[in-house]
């Protein structure tokens, strides 16, 4: 792909594409701006560095298959039980990509090739559209659809909206998520705040079986816990406070959850922003629908602000 991009002599960002790799980059060095996305896993956010502070860095040497780095989770964000489900009187099943859980994981999207639709930069601004159409859809969801991603970068901020149109003859059902794993220089002295009357109460599988009342608003300090957990968000915003930078996430829309991961990788943790619960197509909680020709968006918004 040749990617040919007309800026004004004022602009300071510049968008390329590295054609061995398929990797989209876009920097700023006056503002020591760089993010890079990996049109080939799923249009996914790999890098992203404002000014002297890297958010978001390469898993390696974790593999992408199993970390989903900062991939777009579409139909189902987190998991379908044993992959079946049943919407509208049918029953589904999609396969299971977690064999020792023997579920179904994040969707179809997140290792899709992405085409890119569209660049502009500005003096304070990068833009990047990118857009995948499924046509032929897997068994366990028959329905083509089409994703685009918008990515709007800015020296301290980054908005990411994801917007899906139903290609299809039928309405389907879906939850939408976002799997962004951010860096802190001493994750054990970092936290993060949020709003939430309910956290749930997942089993071995990590299969949502209840909820459990909070007394008050988490303050959580990472510390050595090891998270895999899931809350029910009473407002949109989260805030990552670490040693060297705060991260103040946003979202639109009326369902909002958050799950919360550490991997295997030393000062890093995933912060999720998801539309949907663990099992969700079959719990119903955050569970939509979208009809034939209709179109979904949603606005995840990341702003770095003073400690």
């Amino acid at each position: 792909m040749t990617l040919t991009i007309t800026k004004p002599t004022t602009a300071l960002y510049t968008i390329y594409i590295e054609k061995q790799t398929n990797v989209l980059h876009i920097k700023n060095s006056e503002a020591s701006f760089s993010a890079e996305i990996y049109l080939d896993q799923g249009a996914s956010l790999q890098s992203l560095k404002f000014g002297n502070h890297h958010i978001i860095q390469n898993m390696a040497p974790l593999s992408y298959n199993k970390t989903y780095a900062s991939s777009i989770l579409f139909p189902f964000a987190n998991r379908i039980k044993d992959g079946n489900y049943q919407f509208e009187g049918n029953t589904y099943s999609v396969e299971t990509n977690v064999p020792e859980e023997n579920n179904a994981l994040h969707g179809f999207v997140y290792d899709k090739t992405f085409d890119v639709e569209k660049t502009s930069v500005s003096k304070d601004s990068a833009t990047v559209s990118l857009v995948y159409t499924e046509e032929t859809p897997p068994f366990g969801f028959p329905y083509a659809y089409t994703v685009r991603l918008k990515y709007v970068f800015k020296p301290n901020s980054l908005s990411l909206t994801l917007e899906i149109t139903n290609l299809s003859d039928k309405k389907f059902p879906f939850t939408l998520g976002w799997h962004p794993y951010f860096v802190s220089s001493d994750l054990h002295n970092s936290e993060i705040v949020f709003n939430s009357k309910e956290k749930l109460i997942l089993d071995d599988r990590k299969i949502t079986t209840g909820t459990s009342q909070l007394k008050d608003n988490p303050s959580l300090k990472i510390q050595d816990k090891q998270f895999d957990d899931c809350w029910i968000l009473s407002t949109d915003e989260v805030l990552f406070k670490t040693p060297n930078y705060n991260l103040k996430f946003n979202a639109t829309g009326h369902n909002n959850f958050l799950q919360i991961y550490t991997p295997p990788r030393k000062n890093t943790i995933a912060i999720e922003p998801t539309t949907g619960i663990p099992d969700s197509f079959n719990n119903k909680i955050g569970l939509e629908t979208l009809s034939p020709g209709d179109i979904h968006a949603i606005t995840w918004q990341v702003q770095l602000t003073d400690n």
